[in-house]
């Protein structure tokens, strides 16, 4: 019963979460990696590192466009 009302020990680090988040920004993933991840990451660093994948993405865009745009 102690089992049960204890939150699940998350064991990976935030760097193989970044590493996760990447590879779906990228669209290719196995099945197996991915429930591997199910397990292992935390998901508040999911969050963070989605967001910050998410404005790196924007903001790199944002000044390819700006530098094609300026010519």
């Amino acid at each position: 019963m102690d089992d049960m009302n204890k939150p699940a020990q998350r064991k990976a680090s935030f760097g193989a979460t970044v590493k996760a988040v990447l590879w779906s920004f990228f669209g290719v993933r196995k099945r197996s990696d991915y429930e591997k991840d199910a397990q292992q990451l935390n998901p508040v660093h999911v969050i963070i590192a989605g967001i910050i994948a998410a404005i790196i993405f924007v903001a790199t865009l944002l000044l390819i466009v700006k530098s094609v745009v300026a010519k």
